[in-house]
């Protein structure tokens, strides 16, 4: 029977690249371990390790959460020194670094022998030159919303005019200009050089699913507008969140600490990892948690003014309000820096989530059923709070008070009552549990799992081509 044997299929190889940033890593590697666990892929992650935090490495260099068939690659460390200061922007930074180590890569991929795809982000297209001189097809991940990928594909070919209140994507709802980012000059300019890239792609992945935002989602695909400036085609396939996490000894403290809570009772405050607040803004954060007299688990981080304060940066007491801890200990928890946010939003005992709305913390709350109060810093995180308070309806808006750079004691408290105990709350949290639902069914690979055959489907012309 040996002539009747059909000859195994060779795994695609694929090689994924992410920008520098958990922001970035963190979804391409999901993205990698799916294509390994779920369709029999080979993945080589590339890591540029110029400026890569210690979080990000020892993440990707912590074998055992890794799957067999997954390989991660550092680059060289490349200097930058010579094109960047002190005053470049964090943005332009980013694209001035992820510029000077790709001249790495072409040397890479030849080692790699040719593999038959390259996934990288929106902000590393300069890869598309190498890989089409390779002859390897070059997908984006998306790695934010939907609705900011249009509005950023929109905002290329109009000339925005950034004085009326709303811009109007096509196929969409109007979008608020306040809420639009990249309004310095070389932070725009960079931004406006990735995106004429995209139509260089073989296909977008946006880490979305369609129940979640089936309206931009079908405005790029269909819109007139979008096929017009040849946009590649679309393929949601998210919500691409962690599944599991390492826990650190202050993490077991904190899951421990959630385990004696009621269930839905605690809000979980956590504004990322870029979430360092001034000191006066982390006063009156503080306050309005303690008036709110909800229960609360705090990830606190250092603010940013702690040198003028002479703070004890490893000791929140030293820069919290005096006696704020020992009036709250009956209520909350206060942990320095970093907790296991998977885990926490996971736990039976979260009810809220306060967070900055970065793409991976809004899919991760929303995909384990917890709404939201939010509290967008910068990038794109007030399109992501819009979206999810105004369009989808669960989360709620922290308003600043006119002619004040900081959101005082009393909002604060007002909005974590109504979310916690209030009747807008309780509409949320009906919303949430739907989105979590579909969520599920987007990724379980059985019928109609939407994101699950979307890639698979895709996998399956990677093998042709080997």
């Amino acid at each position: 029977m040996v002539g009747n044997v059909v000859p195994e299929i060779p795994k695609p190889h694929v090689v994924v690249l992410p920008s520098p940033g958990m922001g970035h890593v963190i979804p391409m590697l999901e993205l990698a371990k799916r294509l390994v666990l779920h369709h029999a892929c080979h993945v080589t992650f590339i890591h540029i390790t110029t400026e890569a935090s210690a979080t990000e490495t020892h993440l990707l260099h912590s074998s055992k959460h890794l799957p067999l068939g997954l390989n991660v690659i550092d680059l060289p460390t490349a200097d930058i020194s010579a094109v960047i200061s002190d005053d470049t922007p964090t943005f332009s930074r980013l694209c001035i670094n992820i510029r000077e180590n790709l001249s790495f890569l072409k040397s890479t991929l030849t080692k790699l022998q040719n593999p038959q795809s390259l996934i990288t982000d929106m902000f590393c297209t300069q890869a598309f030159d190498i890989c089409r001189e390779l002859s390897i097809p070059a997908y984006i991940l998306c790695t934010t919303s939907a609705v900011f990928l249009a509005a950023s594909l929109f905002c290329l070919e109009i000339d925005c005019d950034v004085s009326s209140e709303f811009l109007h994507l096509p196929g969409c709802a109007p979008l608020r200009t306040e809420d639009l980012p990249f309004t310095n000059d070389g932070d725009f300019e960079w931004h406006s050089y990735h995106i004429c890239r995209m139509p260089m792609a073989a296909g977008i992945f946006v880490n979305t699913w369609e129940d979640l935002e089936p309206i931009p989602v079908r405005a790029i695909r269909e819109h007139p507008f979008y096929q017009r400036i040849r946009t590649p085609p679309v393929y949601s396939i998210g919500p691409l969140v962690k599944e599991t996490e390492p826990v650190t000894k202050t993490g077991e403290e904190c899951l421990a600490w959630l385990d004696k809570q009621p269930s839905g009772s605690v809000l979980f405050v956590a504004l990322g990892s870029g979430g360092n607040l001034c000191m006066e803004q982390l006063t009156e954060l503080a306050w309005g948690l303690e008036l709110s007299q909800q229960r609360f688990l705090w990830v606190v981080r250092t603010p940013t003014d702690v040198s003028k304060i002479g703070a004890n940066v490893n000791d929140p007491k030293s820069y919290l309000p005096e006696g704020f801890m020992e009036r709250t200990k009956e209520l909350g928890m206060v942990v320095p820096s970093w907790a296991p946010q998977v885990l926490v939003l996971r736990h039976h005992s979260t009810g809220v989530f306060l967070s900055h709305c970065g793409w991976n913390s809004v899919l991760e709350s929303v995909s384990h059923g917890v709404p939201m109060i939010t509290w967008p810093l910068y990038s794109d995180q007030r399109v992501n709070a819009t979206l999810m308070a105004e369009d989808i309806g669960v989360a709620i808006k922290l308003a600043g008070e006119p002619g004040r750079k900081v959101i005082g004691r009393k909002e604060i408290e007002r909005v974590v009552r109504a979310a916690m105990e209030g009747e807008e709350g309780k509409m949320m949290r009906g919303k949430v549990k739907n989105i979590k639902i579909s969520a599920s069914k987007a990724l379980d690979g059985g019928a109609g799992a939407s994101c699950f055959e979307t890639l698979a489907d895709i996998v399956d012309q990677w093998k042709t081509m080997g």
